[in-house]
């Protein structure tokens, strides 16, 4: 499985926490110690905020360990939000285009985990994404798929909502064609403002996700950066963490949005237009 983190509080440069922590992304691209892959070298990426209102993005297929060109622009970019990434794939090919993070406009996602039995629904999911969106897919992961789905569902409006409601969808089309395989889904996705991190699955085994506050900073990730547990929390599963850049975190239910709540709040809409 993937590992990722993501950072929000004072410009820091992008190689302390990638490379320079105990447990850095580095290290943990060669030696993952919550996954049962312990290697992830299928690609990497970064994305990070800056003095634009979109964020900025370097991804490759190398191992993250083997590009000089991330160790540098690690070493020289200073970011108040930025997300980085060190890829297992679970079945699509190793390519620029499927490594993460993904971005569109001024949001920036990733993810850990996967849709059970992706290959026999993945024409159906595909088909729900508004052609809008759909002609900025360029790469075949499950990940990329959610994100734009994502935006078909009101991402830009109604982060959790959509969000909700495109686990929702998915989970309702694996049901409709016998789709044993569970989904498991750990992602972040962000605004340049707002942080929104996720672990949920369909049965009892999301994968890790961790955050930790230390005065102005907070680190979102798939597992620790040192061993010092006493401030490192697990968000439990089917919780969803949000926070925003020195502002408070909270950490919320979440649960997947059924077709008869998407129905229910259709009505609902319909008849707050009425009164307008």
């Amino acid at each position: 499985m993937c590992r990722w983190l993501t950072y929000c509080g004072d410009p820091i440069y992008l190689d302390r926490m990638i490379f320079e922590a105990k447990n850095s992304l580095i290290h943990q691209s060669l030696h993952a110690r919550l996954s049962h892959v312990t290697t992830n070298g299928d690609g990497f990426g970064v994305g990070w905020y800056a003095e634009r209102n979109t964020p900025g993005t370097y991804r490759d297929t190398l191992p993250a360990w083997n590009d000089a060109n991330l160790r540098s622009i690690a070493h020289q970019i200073r970011s108040g939000l930025f997300f980085a990434h060190v890829r297992a794939s679970t079945g699509t090919a190793t390519s620029r285009s499927n490594c993460h993070p993904f971005s569109h406009g001024k949001w920036l996602f990733m993810h850990n985990g996967q849709i059970g039995g992706y290959e026999r629904v993945r024409r159906k999911i595909e088909a729900l994404v508004d052609d809008r969106y759909y002609a900025h897919r360029l790469g075949t992961t499950d990940s990329e798929l959610i994100f734009y789905l994502m935006f078909t569902e009101g991402l830009e409006t109604d982060p959790l909502g959509a969000l909700r409601r495109t686990i929702g969808r998915i989970v309702a089309i694996m049901r409709e064609n016998d789709i044993g395989e569970p989904l498991r889904f750990t992602s972040v996705f962000s605004d340049g403002h707002h942080i929104y991190a996720v672990r949920f699955a369909t049965d009892d085994k999301p994968p890790s996700l961790y955050w930790r506050e230390t005065g102005k900073e907070c680190l979102v990730v798939s597992e620790p950066l040192d061993d010092d547990q006493g401030e490192w929390q697990e968000v439990p599963p089917g919780q969803v963490l949000v926070t925003e850049r020195r502002g408070e975190l909270e950490i919320l239910p979440f649960a997947a949005e059924t077709g008869v709540q998407r129905a229910r709040a259709r009505l609902r809409n319909g008849r707050l237009r009425s009164i307008r």
